[in-house]
């Protein structure tokens, strides 16, 4: 991200996320003593604040800014100068946390992500690996597989959160029962102490030469082991009342786990162990030893469905014995949401009527040579004779994907909800004993009745640990209040019930304020002592885990210690407001725009790399501002009054947060709440150019059918013009069109007059069995006919009788795309009022071009209404899933060509769920297809023929391009013309065909 001059009003009005907007000269000189020395990137501007404001919680708070360091010594060099300053310093990874321990008012964010990312070393035969902090779980694990071996703790983040950030909170996942947390599988640690110092933590035996030299220097290493062993020594009576004896606690400090006994019988210390579940508070993670697990070859699952929660609840104890590798339970509001919703609908199809609850218990094959009789045993315990009704058998890899699919959805559908209600995580993680479980959740029933509130439950019930959200809104005083309330009162009960206030979470922002309460008054005092000792000052994530109740100037808000009020910095508050524009597209079912850009919860989904379809800029660039986060972050921020009343309208706004949405639409299906970055582009671009007028580009793009329609008839002449000496430069200056881009190409002879030509269709209507137009879009009509042509033909040959009528006009997908609504619109009139009568006559509308097909499905919703629409939508079509959904190939002859295709999806159907169509029927036709799990592309309509996004998109492609190499096709076969384009032109290869081509081409 770049990084602008920071205002120049210092008296600029007051965040909403509970920080003043910064103090110009001082962030200012801060940054510049930092860039003097960290050779990674400092960046103190307001974006950077609102970007880091938040994480995955409730809370919000604005950083000083940011440093992304390369190395350990600029992770030195920034501590060094934070306390030479006195300001906060906040280490962080994903940023999903959900008690807000990343979220830092006033600190400088050390963001761990950007460089310190690599694996250091891995020893398969140890079983241990050394990494960097900011490497992500799963990226890790992908490169463990080799070794038959993985990182035990397995948080339903993995997919993006960092193992720094798992140390940080002491993560854990569903097959905790089984593994336990990351505390167990820390070995050694490089860290950063509060004077810059780094020290290196390992297993050192007490009272041996090692230990007396470490203590006898005169430093502060030495002052944090003399005081941590002091602490545990004098506290070992405390130690062994107040830890509950639980598989999940991550609450406070772990002085129950620093000194034991090694198996040799040697009395020893590590400080790994308490740094884990520290939160940063005690220092900077750089490095981290980690043991490994071997990976089970083989799983398999079986869902038990309970008519009762509680029944549920006391079958827990019970799965325990039947050695699970993981016990997750969920409940009736989890599977009804489900089955409401468009992309989880599938999953719970499985789960029977009448199911109030469900244990869903995993098996491995380490622990069980034979799963069918492991299974067998456990329904002969809950069904014949227990309280389950029913079971669901999960033996296939792909089915029990779907069971986990439904589990982990229940985060993102209860997020869904509609309305300012929410079912906010607070105390969502406590622990208690499994054989607990029961008469907790009936105290905890009673305590919601008592707030006149409800919540829903799911998660690891084998460890005590279950997700229980409370509904309710924190834009009002009484909901806060009902929030603090609720915790006081879920607190005392965890602790009749000899649990832990998180076993899951950690403490953050969302439980500080109740440790205290858990450990005592001697073992909150050796807290402070143990922070004290490693941070004099107290600047390292300050507020967490621990807090100081006798001074007034911990914050830089000047409350009595940050964090040490859970209703304090919530990133919606009482005093929240947002402005809800008048829109041009339809979000009722939203609930607004506003509602729209609020459903990020921050959860971080958007940042992870491997799979799924969003979100392609972040991929290449690695950069906050270019995740769906932080641009939902960036227009929060703008509709709040977060930033200057017309910075949404700002160059720089519109550049760097909106016009890097390559509007994939990934984030519609891919973010767990459904924020669909796309429509919010579209929207805020509208209301741009309705103030600052269109750019000449923008209208070049908006309007590139006319422009394709005077190339196609002045071709071979245009074509010869694009490549004369100096016409990419020329294009470059006047239009800014990438001179390395390859320019479209024209056809002499349109789709439309060939098909005329031809006599039109080889059929007649009353030969045909089905009857369809189809839409000659802009790109296929005048530079590529051909996959224009094999639609055609393969339709016929399906018995179809295929026409194009006149009076279409362009689809609207290029001005859609551009912000340009109102073209957009008449464009969506014009083909609707075309084509209602014909679909009402039981027409269907089909597609070559993937964009334009969800055009019609998807966004002529947005922009018309009434049913009109509502039918052609319906009866829209791209080609492949016209086929598949008729199931037309079924009557046609193939000859198996024997030949293997990589198939890569286009990501406007990926993200409507329409993009498996074509893989189906092309392996019906013969073909043996490798569709890819993957993205965008990069050229996204005209956004990589953009001279100022033309490296990005580049970049983007390259993703793609590693994929088609691993894949090992004969061939790519791709629908989308972008696609081609952005395939065509690697390396200047081949131009893939549409996959309608390789359909036809296999008609016998």
């Amino acid at each position: 991200m770049a990084v602008e001059e920071l205002p120049t009003d210092p008296e600029a009005s007051a965040s909403t996320l509970g920080h003043e907007r910064p103090d110009v000269a001082e962030y200012r000189e801060l940054a510049g003593a930092l860039r003097d020395v960290v050779a990674g990137e400092v960046a103190f501007d307001e974006y950077a604040q609102v970007l880091y404001a938040t994480d995955g919680s409730i809370y919000g708070a604005r950083p000083a800014g940011v440093v992304s360091p390369r190395n350990v010594e600029d992770v030195r060099e920034t501590v060094r100068i934070a306390a030479e300053r006195g300001v906060p310093v906040l280490p962080r990874g994903a940023g999903s946390s959900l008690a807000g321990q990343a979220v830092g008012p006033g600190c400088i964010v050390l963001d761990m992500t950007r460089y310190m990312d690599n694996i250091v070393d891995v020893d398969p035969e140890s079983e241990r690996a050394t990494v960097q902090p900011g490497l992500v779980q799963d990226h890790l694990d992908d490169h463990l597989a080799q070794y038959g071996l993985k990182f035990a703790p397995d948080p339903a983040s993995s997919n993006r959160a960092t193992v720094g950030g798992g140390i940080g909170n002491n993560s854990t996942g569903a097959h905790s029962v089984r593994y336990g947390i990351t505390d167990a599988y820390t070995e050694e640690l490089r860290v950063v102490l509060a004077d810059g110092s780094l020290i290196h933590t390992r297993e050192v035996v007490l009272d041996s030469p090692e230990y007396e030299e470490i203590v006898g220097k005169d430093d502060l290493e030495a002052d944090v082991y003399r005081t941590v062993r002091e602490a545990v020594e004098e506290h070992e009576g405390e130690i062994d009342d107040k830890y509950p004896e639980l598989k999940r606690s991550v609450s406070g400090y772990n002085l129950h786990k620093v000194i034991y006994e090694n198996e040799a019988g040697e009395r020893c210390i590590n400080l790994s162990k308490l740094l884990v579940g520290a939160e940063g508070s005690l220092g900077v993670i750089v490095e981290a030893t980690v043991s490994l697990v071997s990976r089970p070859e083989e799983t398999a699952l079986a869902m038990y469905c309970f008519g009762d929660l509680l029944d549920a609840m006391r079958a827990v104890p019970e799965a325990l014995e039947f050695d699970p590798s993981a016990v997750e339970l969920m409940d009736d509001d989890v599977f009804s949401l489900a089955a409401d919703s468009t992309e989880y609908a599938q999953y719970a199809e499985v789960i029977p009527e009448g199911t109030d609850a469900a244990l869903m218990l995993e098996f491995d094959s380490e622990l069980h040579g034979d799963f069918e009789a492991a299974v067998a045993e456990t329904t002969a315990h809950f069904v014949d004779e227990g309280a389950a009704f029913d079971v669901v058998e999960a033996y296939d890899p792909d089915a029990q994907a779907d069971l986990w699919k439904l589990r982990k959805a229940a985060i993102p559908l209860l997020m869904g909800m509609e309305g300012d209600a929410k079912p906010y995580p607070f105390i969502e993680d406590a622990s208690v004993p499994p054989e607990e479980l029961a008469d907790y959740v009936g105290s905890f029933e009673e305590i919601l009745e008592d707030h006149d509130t409800s919540a829903a439950y799911f998660a690891h019930a084998g460890a005590g640990t279950l997700h229980i959200r409370p509904i309710l809104s924190l834009k009002e005083d009484a909901g806060i209040e009902k929030m603090h309330s609720i915790t006081d009162d879920v607190t005392d009960l965890v602790l009749d019930h000899d649990g832990s206030f998180s076993g899951e979470h950690g403490d953050g922002m969302a439980r500080t304020e109740f440790n205290p309460k858990m450990y005592g008054e001697d073992l909150w005092a050796a807290f402070k002592e143990v922070k004290t000792a490693f941070d004099p000052d107290w600047q390292m994530n300050p507020g967490n885990v621990v807090f100081r109740e006798d001074t007034e100037d911990v914050g830089p808000d000047g409350d009595r210690g940050v964090g040490a009020d859970m209703r304090e910095h919530l990133r919606y508050g009482a005093d929240y407001a947002s402005i809800e524009p008048q829109t041009a597209l339809d979000f009722s079912e939203e609930g607004g725009f506003s509602h729209l850009v609020e459903l990020c919860n921050g959860c971080g989904t958007c940042r992870q790399t491997r799979t799924d379809t969003m979100c392609p800029t972040y991929r290449a660039s690695q950069e906050e501002i270019q995740t769906t986060r932080g641009r939902a972050n960036m227009l929060r921020a703008a509709i709040s009054g977060d930033l200057p009343e017309d910075e949404l309208q700002s160059d720089r706004f519109q550049e760097e947060v909106l016009d890097l949405c390559v509007g994939c639409k990934g984030c519609s299906s891919d973010c767990p709440t459904g924020v669909d970055m796309a429509k919010l582009k579209a929207e805020v671009k509208h209301q741009h150019h309705q103030k600052e007028g269109v750019g000449l580009r923008e209208r070049l793009f908006a309007n590139v059918d006319t422009v394709s329609k005077v190339g196609s008839a002045l071709a071979p002449v245009s074509n010869w013009a694009q490549k004369l000496p100096g016409a990419d430069a020329l294009a470059e200056r006047i239009f800014g069109i990438a001179a390395d881009r390859e320019k479209p190409h024209f056809a002499s002879e349109t789709l439309v007059d060939w098909f005329e030509a031809r006599g039109r269709c080889q059929l007649t209507p009353s030969e045909a069995d089905d009857q369809v137009i189809l839409f000659p879009d802009t790109y296929t009509n005048y530079s590529h006919p051909d996959p224009g042509k094999a639609a055609v033909e393969l339709l016929e040959a399906a018995g179809v009788y295929v026409r194009m009528p006149d009076g279409l006009a362009p689809s609207g997908r290029a001005a859609f795309s551009k912000g340009m609504l109102d073209t957009a619109r008449e464009r969506a009139e014009t083909n609707v009022d075309a084509l209602v009568d014909a679909v009402e006559d039981g027409w269907s509308v089909v597609f070559v071009e993937p964009s334009d097909a969800v055009m019609f499905q998807d966004e002529y919703l947005d922009l018309l209404s009434g049913p009109a629409v509502e039918r052609v939508s319906a009866a829209a079509y791209g080609v492949c899933e016209y086929v598949d959904v008729h199931r037309l190939d079924e009557g046609m002859a193939f000859e198996a060509p024997g030949e293997a295709l990589t198939y890569h999806g286009h990501c406007n159907q990926k993200a409507t769920n329409r993009d498996h169509h074509a893989v189906g029927v092309l392996r019906r036709a013969g073909y043996d297809v490798d569709p890819l799990d993957s993205g965008c592309c990069g050229m996204a309509g005209s956004f990589g023929y953009e001279a100022e996004h033309y490296d990005l998109s580049q970049a983007i492609g390259r993703i793609l391009f590693r994929q088609v190499e691993d894949s090992g096709g004969d061939r790519v076969v791709a629908p989308g013309a972008s696609c081609r384009t952005q395939l065509g032109d690697r390396d200047h290869a081949e131009r893939p065909p549409h996959p309608v081509e390789a359909l036809r081409d296999a008609l016998a």
